[in-house]
């Protein structure tokens, strides 16, 4: 790789990141109910999920795993199931849970199922097969290598952006917590964000050139 491409690819890079998708709304949603200390653990945990995908893509283990319609659809519905669990895990706690009982919770909790929701995540590994190739140079050699530390960069411009997402939604939660009535409906709009991707992350399927 030469630095112009290397360079391209940032730019492309911030362009997707500061698109937010699930990861981001994942982010957000934990820094909003437990503040910035558990975002910047959410952000940490998806991101090393992230790198799971990117040894994988490097490695050629989710092209198998994207050939094979059986092993594609466990991933899928393993990962819709967890963040279903989370959401409704949200849901189901008891109101009367303050401020300060929620910020108790256990960092390395949540950054353990920041990697799970990486991790399980099907759409992050067909991300990767489809983006990193094409800024690959093939006249240079070593692929495995070049997808490997594009990936790398990618991971790494993550971190910085998702924490910004997570700084700035903990910002508001003071004001969130001040709040009794708003405090309740940000716990059941957490429930309900993870409900969702869960959903949508079952409904997914392949992309067309992949299907068998």
């Amino acid at each position: 790789m030469n630095f112009s491409q290397i360079e391209l690819f940032v730019v492309a890079a911030l362009v997707l990141l500061l698109t937010p998708g699930p990861s981001v709304l994942y982010i957000v949603t934990r820094s909003v109910s437990q503040g910035k200390g558990a975002g910047i653990a959410s952000v940490l945990g998806v991101q090393l999920g992230a790198m799971v995908h990117v040894v994988a893509a490097a490695l050629g283990i989710s092209a198998i795993v994207l050939s094979s319609a059986a092993v594609f659809e466990f991933v899928k519905y393993a990962g819709a199931a967890y963040l279903i669990y989370l959401g409704i895990r949200a849901l189901t706690k008891k109101a009367e849970l303050n401020a300060t009982e929620v910020e108790a919770a256990p960092l390395r909790s949540i950054f353990n199922q920041g990697i799970w929701v990486a991790a399980l995540n099907p759409k992050t590994a067909i991300f990767f097969i489809a983006f990193l190739p094409q800024f690959v140079d093939t006249s240079r050699g070593n692929v495995p290598t070049q997808l490997f530390l594009l990936g790398m960069i990618y991971v790494s411009i993550s971190v910085v952006v998702d924490s910004l997402y997570a700084l700035l939604a903990g910002a508001i939660r003071p004001w969130l917590v001040r709040s009794p009535k708003i405090w309740q409906r940000e716990r059941l709009v957490s429930g309900f964000v993870y409900i969702a991707l869960g959903i949508i992350t079952a409904l997914g399927s392949k992309p067309a050139a992949q299907k068998n």
